[in-house]
Parts: C-alpha cells; sequence; structure tokens
C-alpha cells in the first residue's frame, strides 16, 4: 500500500477495530514551510458539512457505511466517531507534549550571552581607547591575546549549545509537518463521520419516523404512540452524538493553524541561530585577527622620537576622537525615533489580535445559530408532545 493510501480516512463502527497510531518519529529531513502572507479575506459564509467536501471514493464509502448504521443499537450510538475522537485527543496531548518539554527561553538566554560576551571586548575597547595601546604595548598585546582568548573559548562553548538547540528545532520542525498530515487525516474521518450520520438520521427521519407518526396519529394506539416516541429518542440521541462530533472535528480544524503557528516559530528561532553562526561569530573573529594585527604594526612604528610620538599621538587622538563624536552624533540625528522592527512587531501583534477577535465573533455567531436551531427543535417537541396529550 502507498504512503497516500496509508493516510486515507478509515470509518468503523467497532473503536476497538481502530489501528493505534503512531507517534510521528523525529527526522532531518524536509524543509520548513515558509508563512505565506495573509490575502485579504472577503467575508467568510457559513460551512455547510456535506457530501461536496468529499471525492467520488469518499462519497461512495460514505453512502455504504450510512447504511449499516442502526441508532437502535446505544452502544453503537455511544461508541460512533469514538475512533476517531480519540485520535484527536491523542493528537492533541502529543502536541502539547511537545511544547512543555521545549523551551525556547533557554535559546534565548544563549543568544544573550553571546551577545554580552561579544560586547565585553567592544566596552574595554571604548574604556581605555585605541590609544591606550601606545602605553606599556608589549603588555597590552599580551593582554588582548589573553582577553580575545578566553572570549574564544567562552564564543565557541555557546556555540556547541546553539548547534544543538538547531538540531533540536530541526527535528521539531519536521515533526510538526508529521504532526499536521495526521490531523488532517483526522478531521477527515470526522467530517465523513458526521456525513454520513446526517444522511443516515434524515433517512430515518422522513421515513421510518414519518411512517410511525401518521400510523400513530391513525391508530391512536398506545403501543405506536410509544414506538414512535421511542423512535423519536433514539433520533436525537444520535443528532447530539453527532452534535459532539462536530465539536472535535472544530478542536481538529484549529489544530491545524496551531501547528503551523508552533512550526514557524521553530523556524524563526533556527533562522536566528543560523544568522549567528555564519554571520556574528565569523564576523567576530576576523575583528580579532584585525586587531592583533593592527596592534602588531603599530609596535613596528615604535622607534620614532618622543616629541613625533607626542605630536602624533595628540593629533591621532584628537581625530579619533573628533571622528568618534562626529559619526555617534551623526547616528544618533539620523536614527528613527521609532524602529521599523518596533512597527512591524506592533502591526503583527495587531493583525493577529483582529484574526483572533473574527475568530471569536465567528464561534460566537455560530453557537448561535446551533441555539436557534435547538430552540426551534425543543418548539417543535413541546408542540408534538402536546399534540400527544391532547389525543
Amino acid at each position: 500500500m502507498s504512503d497516500m493510501e496509508g493516510m486515507m480516512p478509515e470509518l468503523t463502527l467497532d473503536p476497538q477495530e481502530m489501528k493505534a497510531v503512531e507517534t510521528p518519529s523525529l527526522t532531518l529531513g524536509g524543509e520548513p514551510e515558509a508563512p505565506a502572507a495573509a490575502p485579504e479575506k472577503p467575508k467568510a459564509a457559513p460551512v455547510v458539512i456535506d457530501d461536496s467536501m468529499l471525492n467520488e471514493a469518499e462519497k461512495k464509502m460514505v453512502n455504504e457505511f450510512a447504511k449499516k448504521i442502526d441508532i437502535s443499537d446505544s452502544q453503537m450510538v455511544l461508541q460512533y466517531g469514538a475512533a476517531a475522537q480519540k485520535s484527536v485527543a491523542s493528537f492533541s496531548e502529543s502536541a502539547l507534549g511537545n511544547v512543555r518539554n521545549k523551551d525556547l527561553g533557554e535559546i534565548g538566554d544563549t543568544l544573550t550571552s553571546l551577545t554580552i560576551q561579544l560586547k565585553s571586548l567592544d566596552q574595554e575597547e571604548e574604556e581605555k581607547g585605541l590609544f591606550g595601546f601606545f602605553k606599556k604595548a608589549s603588555n597590552r598585546v599580551e593582554n588582548m591575546k589573553v582577553q580575545y582568548s578566553k572570549a574564544e573559548v567562552n564564543v565557541d562553548k555557546i556555540v556547541r549549545e546553539l548547534e544543538q538547540h538547531q538540531r533540536v528545532l530541526m527535528k521539531d520542525i519536521a515533526m510538526f509537518d508529521q504532526m499536521y498530515e495526521l490531523n488532517l487525516k483526522y478531521y477527515k474521518e470526522l467530517t465523513m463521520y458526521i456525513i454520513a450520520g446526517k444522511k443516515r438520521l434524515a433517512e430515518i427521519q422522513s421515513g421510518q419516523l414519518e411512517e410511525l407518526r401518521r400510523k400513530a396519529e391513525a391508530t391512536g394506539a398506545q403501543e405506536d404512540a410509544q414506538a414512535y416516541n421511542d423512535l423519536s429518542q433514539m433520533c436525537n440521541r444520535f443528532d447530539k452524538k453527532l452534535h459532539d462530533l462536530e465539536l472535535t472535528r472544530m478542536v481538529s480544524i484549529q489544530m491545524g493553524p496551531q501547528t503551523r503557528m508552533l512550526q514557524n516559530n521553530d523556524t524563526l528561532m533556527v533562522e536566528k541561530i543560523q544568522s549567528s553562526l555564519v554571520n556574528t561569530i565569523p564576523l567576530w573573529k576576523s575583528q580579532m585577527v584585525l586587531a592583533l594585527g593592527l596592534e602588531n604594526s603599530r609596535k613596528a612604528t615604535a622607534a620614532q622620537t618622543a616629541i613625533t610620538n607626542a605630536t602624533n599621538d595628540l593629533l591621532k587622538k584628537n581625530a579619533e576622537m573628533l571622528k568618534m563624536g562626529t559619526v555617534a552624533t551623526a547616528k544618533e540625528a539620523e536614527r528613527s525615533i521609532i524602529d521599523i522592527e518596533t512597527l512591524q512587531h506592533t502591526n503583527q501583534q495587531l493583525i493577529s489580535t483582529l484574526d483572533e477577535v473574527i475568530q471569536i465573533q465567528k464561534e460566537g455567531a455560530q453557537k448561535r445559530k446551533e441555539a436557534e436551531a435547538e430552540l426551534g427543535r425543543i418548539e417543535g417537541e413541546l408542540r408534538q408532545k402536546l399534540m400527544e396529550l391532547r389525543s
């Protein structure tokens, strides 16, 4: 059987026949999906769960399965769709466990340690200044070598930690792809259970139940009225079961984007680590070599006279201070009051908030619609019961 056939939805009236869902294996294969830019959304239309969601093979499977449904079997009604519901529950627990066992804050602490380690060298330069090398040149070079050597050891340790974090995140990204595909399978199974159940329920309500109602009205016999009431109660219980499956299906639908969000978080962190490994670390090491080379070159000119050195030192120091002050002033003057990254982050948070509000409003509208339908059904039952009391 091909991989595609292995992911086909399975319908069963016996939850014991459910195949054990294997825990997704962790692999390094596969590229993480890049988050697509969200297009401007039109006003969403209500989703109707019907045959239009299925292909021809799935429609045939649903039609054949619907014929096997016996709502008079209370055990079958109780277990109807339970296999798919258990799969969704297991999937949710697996996703929760993955998030619970992973601490992205630890990665952030590692990156922060790297930043502090590199900045410590810059702070030393800023405090003593480049021209501090003219005093005790030999000792200064040795101090620089010792300082950079210690920093290199710490940075190498941090690099190993970042590489380990990166490997774990890459495995998680691949695992989220597999979890997403499994969730699609669970969602399809629940959809097919619901469609098959609604199809069978509609057949019973328009056929057998209607015949019993007409018979009870015609004969007025107690046993006929009871038979009609019994079947009506069975239909009601099965309809509640279908509603329960619809709630589970909604959980499965929500797990799709939630899984992608978790995967996207891991992908962003991998990209951040990669940038540090291929850009920040090599740049720092090249600057270290450059600083030592410049210091050694400066020592080659130490044979100049004291007056020339003093004059040159003064001119260079003043020029350096002027440059540093001018550049710093220019940078501060050109810097925006608000960084573009801050505005981007704020905008993303606003969009995310709007999306969540829209989702909440949609769910509220759906619940009100379901409540309206339920009120109509309750009114119909009460009217029917009053009709029975009069007869």
